[in-house]
Parts: structure tokens; C-alpha cells; sequence
């Protein structure tokens, strides 16, 4: 019961923290209210007031409000895919851009955006309005299994083959998204630059409610399996012992975290290392009890993601920087730092 109360406790306390950096967000931006505060023009079209200008309910509900509500979205999906992987396969650096995931999911993405035209008539039209996301969920999925048959034999998963084809793959899927960038029109270019460098600036209120079925669908399945990832950290043999049905589990989070990682890199292209910072901080303060660290890693990956969003688009006012550039240079240190303690225990 105790353990039940401490993990309220610090729910509470993180989402707290995610309302107020998304209020804070919320009235960053070189857009004039008038002297006003967004979050006071967001209460006002919350009540319905008539005072409140086409501009400004545009640039609040429309620009800011859902731009937060997909780095929330996102954020929360790419830490949860990540905490759960390093859970499944008993290592720190199994994260969706590191296996191979997020270059599956780009490299069908691209392929979908440079050639697409030669077959999108051909579909019937509500898989053509969401062809991209299904091409990049297809994409992860693909790269997912392929790493997983070429490193599991015997029923075991071998943890440095599956590192190393994961990097293999991702060499080959970004050589393979090199070519369609050459051979890509102008426009097609400019959509290409936009996965490969991640942002959440197409932000729209139909993408995040299609992210959010996606959230609670995936959440649904890997959520209650806390304790089921603690005994595949004693290893697959003992956690059978414990009643887990080990190959069913691997299943279950492999398609899942496709699903979550190619929706993520359909609306917002490439965004790396999230799903590796936030569980490394999470262990380093509960240690492996994946019980506590699944719920949080959904919280505090929104926490970063918003975070550094929120820099992205108000260090270089008006333009902004890729969100996938700020990522990167939080995650590479404590990639970094987890290769050093790997190398002292060795």
C-alpha cells in the first residue's frame, strides 16, 4: 500500500510539473495578445467569451494549445516505447532510434512522400489522408521484426546482435532516404527535411486525436506490465518460472511499441533519445522496478518533450530550431555516460 501512495505521490508531483511548463509554453511566442496573457485569452474561449479575435483564437487553440497537446502526446509515447524495450531486452540502450525503429518508420515515411503519387490513387481515400502514418507504422513494424529474428535464436534474444543490427539497419534505411532526398522535387525535399530533423510545428488537433487513440490503446496493453518486465529482469527462464508467458510478452510490446514509435514519426518525423533520457534518469532514482517506472516515463517524457519544444521555438524567435537537434544534444551525454558505466562494470 505504501508503494501504491508513493507512486501517486510522485504522479501527482510530475503532473503537476507537465501544467505548469505547459502554461508556460503556452505563453511563449512573439504574438501580441494586446497586453494580455494566452492562458487568459484560453479561459475566455474556454467560456465561450465573444471578445476574444479570430487571430488570437487561432494563434491559442489552434498553433500553441495543439502544438502542446502533440508534445505531450509524443513525448509520453517515445519514453513509454523506450522504458518498455529496455524492460523487454534487459538493457539501457534498447530505444526505438537505436534499434532501428524510428529508421524504419522514416524510411517508409519518405518513401510514401518521394513516390507515393505513382500509387496513392489507386487507395480507397481514407487510407490516402493517412497514408504516411500507416507507411511509417508498417516501416517500425518491419524493422522491429527484422531485428528481432536476426537476433533471437533458440528462443533467446541476444542483446549486442540486436544493437548491432539495429544500427545496421539504420544505416541502411538512412543511405536508402539519402537517395530519395536526391531524387526528391522541391516540395518533397522540404516534407524529407522535415523528418529528418523532427518537429511538431504541423501540430493539428485531428493528428492528436489520432495520437491519443493510439496513447490510450498502447497504454491499455503495456501499462499493467510492470511486474512482468521486473521478472524478465531476472531472466526468461525464471520469469516463465514466475508464470509469465515470456514469447506472448515479447509480442505485445515489439508490435506496440511499432505502433506508438511509427504514429510518433508519422506526425512529427524523427525525434531521437527521448526514449533513452527519461528512463536512465527514472532507474537512477527507482532502480529497475518497472512497476513505477512505466507510469512516470509517460509523464516525464511529455515533461521533456515539451521542454525542449518550447526552446526549439523561442531560442531563435521567430524561426525555430529542430526539436530532433535539442534532443539529440541532451541524449548523446547520457548515451555517453551510459557506455562509461557499462565499460567501469565490465
Amino acid at each position: 500500500m505504501r508503494t501504491q501512495s508513493k507512486l501517486y505521490f510522485y504522479i501527482t508531483l510530475s503532473a503537476v510539473l507537465l501544467f505548469i511548463i505547459a502554461v508556460w509554453s503556452l505563453n511563449i511566442g512573439v504574438y501580441d495578445f494586446g497586453g494580455r496573457s494566452a492562458f487568459e485569452v484560453l479561459g475566455k474561449l474556454i467560456r465561450e467569451d465573444s471578445g476574444v479575435s479570430v487571430s488570437d483564437k487561432y494563434i491559442v487553440w489552434d498553433v500553441r494549445a495543439s502544438r502542446i497537446a502533440m508534445a505531450i502526446l509524443i513525448g509520453s509515447m517515445l519514453s513509454v516505447s523506450g522504458t518498455s524495450l529496455q524492460g523487454l531486452f534487459k538493457n539501457p540502450l534498447a530505444t526505438g532510434d537505436l534499434i532501428g525503429l524510428t529508421s524504419g518508420a522514416t524510411l517508409m515515411a519518405a518513401i510514401t512522400i518521394v513516390l507515393g503519387r505513382h500509387f496513392r490513387e489507386f487507395l480507397p481515400e481514407a487510407v490516402q489522408f493517412s497514408l504516411v502514418g500507416i507507411a511509417a507504422f508498417i516501416g517500425s513494424l518491419l524493422a522491429m521484426l527484422l531485428v528481432y529474428r536476426i537476433s533471437t535464436s533458440g528462443g533467446k534474444t541476444n542483446v549486442v546482435m540486436m544493437l548491432l543490427t539495429g544500427v545496421a539497419i539504420s544505416a541502411i534505411g538512412f543511405s536508402i532516404v539519402g537517395f530519395l532526398i536526391y531524387i526528391s522535387k522541391d516540395d518533397q525535399l522540404r516534407d524529407l527535411t522535415f523528418w529528418n530533423m523532427g518537429s511538431l510545428a504541423a501540430a493539428t488537433w485531428t493528428k492528436n486525436a489520432i495520437l491519443a487513440v493510439v496513447l490510450v490503446f498502447s497504454f491499455s496493453i503495456l501499462m499493467p506490465k510492470g511486474k512482468a518486465l521486473n521478472a524478465m529482469m531476472l531472466g526468461e527462464k525464471d520469469a516463465q518460472h514466475l508464470g509469465i508467458n515470456v514469447e506472448k510478452l515479447k509480442k505485445e510490446v515489439i508490435i506496440i511499441t511499432a505502433l506508438m514509435v511509427g504514429s510518433c514519426v508519422a506526425f512529427s518525423g524523427t525525434i531521437g533519445f527521448v526514449g533513452l533520457i527519461v528512463p536512465y534518469i527514472l532507474r537512477l532514482l527507482f532502480k529497475s522496478n518497472y512497476a513505477f517506472i512505466l507510469p512516470l516515463s509517460a509523464i516525464c517524457g511529455s515533461i521533456l518533450l515539451l521542454t525542449a519544444d518550447t526552446f526549439s521555438r523561442s531560442i531563435v524567435e521567430p524561426s525555430e530550431l529542430p526539436i530532433g537537434i535539442l534532443t539529440a544534444m541532451m541524449g548523446a551525454p547520457i548515451f555517453i555516460a551510459i557506455l562509461i558505466k557499462f565499460k567501469k562494470s565490465m
